[in-house]
């Protein structure tokens, strides 16, 4: 059975990954870099589940593989980026369930010393221990650098980082790493993962457009529309037509969407205007929108201002 089943459109990397076993010649750490939603976390999954199983029978694999879906399997560490309060580190679902007010989460110093930890034992029932690292470039340079101290150490081990590319992370960390690219998906692929679960997306184009070539962000972009009312959003998909609507659909925006959802709105609506009449003019209205958004400009102010501009078009 292909352990890479479920991970389309990334040959290249799958058959870099399935060599190393094959051969026996895996990396001390690996860089999986590319955009966000594209599958390095699923090839991530997958290559652990051939690392923790490699030299097992057939009935240790199935317990391992067990294990690894129930996400208890002691030699496997997977570490995400982390909030920080009362001196207890919380993870960016546990945040959100709080309801905490939260600037972006990241890989702390506190948590490389658990990989530091975590590694000076040896496997307990695998031939090596491994370690993912998800969004690895937002490790600042003190915990990038004890990162960089573990590396050096000789262990019966494999790391796994995921970040964006290679530019995001220390050089020196880089180094130390086999670097595996994933790409975005061709339109074709991104529509047959869509197809079974999320097939109401392909009737958006625009939301096509904003995924550039990855699912993750076609579903995520499918979630944050969800989130606008209908008849608001099926407003704003029309020009106002007189001032006095350009203004009363500004204060519906800033009274029913937060300030994250008004941000993400101006993305979608750029997308949206630009799949109807690709006006570079109006491409500009928005991303000044966006601007004066996060230059904390007041939100119905900025609005009132796209909006009265597309009474014009």
């Amino acid at each position: 059975m292909n352990a890479f089943a479920n991970l389309l459109g990334q040959s290249r990397a799958v058959q870099l990954l399935q060599q190393a076993i094959a051969k026996q010649r895996i990396a001390p750490a690996y860089l999986f870099c590319g955009s966000s939603g594209i599958g390095r976390t699923i090839a991530a999954q997958n290559f652990t589940q051939l690392l923790l199983t490699i030299g097992l029978s057939a009935e240790k694999q199935h317990l391992a593989c067990r294990k690894l879906h129930t996400g208890n399997h002691p030699d496997l560490l997977w570490v995400e980026p982390t909030f920080i309060k009362g001196g207890e580190l919380y993870t960016a679902a546990q945040a959100t369930e709080q309801g905490w007010q939260k600037t972006p989460p990241k890989i702390r110093i506190e948590q490389i010393r658990q990989i530091t930890q975590f590694l000076n034992r040896p496997a307990l029932e695998a031939t090596r221990q491994v370690v993912i690292i998800e969004d690895a470039h937002t490790m600042a340079e003190a915990p990038a650098n004890a990162l960089l101290k573990t590396l050096e150490e000789p262990v019966k081990a494999t790391l796994i980082l995921i970040a964006p590319d290679a530019d995001s992370l220390l050089t020196t960390l880089v180094s130390r790493c086999q670097k595996i690219q994933f790409n975005p998906l061709s339109s074709k692929n991104l529509s047959t993962i869509l197809q079974n679960d999320y097939r109401e997306i392909l009737e958006h184009p625009e939301l096509m457009a904003i995924a550039q070539g990855s699912p993750g962000q076609a579903i995520a972009a499918w979630q944050q529309l969800k989130l606008i009312p209908d008849q608001l959003l099926q407003q704003l998909k029309q020009p106002p037509k007189t001032p006095l609507e350009a203004l009363n659909l500004a204060q519906a925006i800033t009274t029913q969407l937060d300030s994250s959802v008004q941000l993400w709105l101006v993305d979608y609506l750029q997308y949206y205007y630009w799949q109807q009449n690709q006006h570079p003019e109006l491409m500009e209205t928005w991303e000044k929108t966006r601007q004066y958004l996060l230059s904390y400009v007041q939100p119905r102010l900025v609005w009132e201002c796209a909006l009265l501009n597309l009474i014009s078009l």
